[in-house]
């Protein structure tokens, strides 16, 4: 059933790039009936270019800025399944607004995955200006770094690794509330 225009989002994925968060938030989406949409397609769509020329034209700085509101209009607009960037939880304001849609009842999901998983999924994909020069180790830091992060914003964690796709799609929908009992 889907959710009635206007309101939040029925499930919020975050977690590091690789973990899986459009493949298990397409499938997710398909799987309740609704739309799937994604900040970082977001942010291309308004700067008229690529997550990865924005870095280097503009800077991270001047993306996560841009990210920071998307994320907010997505989390106002949105009421499918919504994907955030892997590094939209680095602003304290994204966090904040997170942390207020799972106190509200919504759910918030960190797909998490391990350091191996994550860059056999990535391998040198120039998609990720993040990772640079040397994206295995730039992964293991962000994992390092991020995942309290993660933790602050999500009300269930599931690891991904290398799990299939339908496995992690039925602890999801698992933990749903009932879809249309309280939307």
């Amino acid at each position: 059933m889907t959710a009635p225009e206007g309101a939040a989002a029925l499930v919020v994925l975050v977690g590091p790039p690789a973990s899986g968060k459009t493949t298990v938030g397409t499938a997710l989406a398909a799987e309740l009936g609704t739309s799937f949409r994604d900040t970082d397609h977001d942010v291309e769509a308004e700067a008229g270019t690529s997550v990865a020329d924005l870095f280097v034209t503009e800077g991270e700085a001047h993306f996560r800025a841009l990210e920071e509101r998307a994320v907010a209009r997505a989390l106002a607009e949105h009421s499918g399944v919504l994907a955030l960037g892997g590094g939209a939880v680095t602003s304290a304001h994204t966090r904040a607004l997170l942390v207020a849609h799972g106190a509200a009842g919504g759910t918030v999901v960190w797909l998490d995955v391990d350091l191996a998983s994550a860059a056999k999924r990535v391998g040198l994909s120039r998609d990720r200006p993040i990772l640079g020069v040397n994206p295995r180790q730039m992964l293991r830091q962000m994992l390092e770094t991020r995942a309290p992060l993660y933790g602050e914003v999500s009300t269930l964690h599931l690891q991904t690794g290398s799990r299939p796709v339908r496995d992690v799609l039925a602890d999801v929908l698992a933990a749903l509330p009932a879809v249309g009992s309280s939307r």
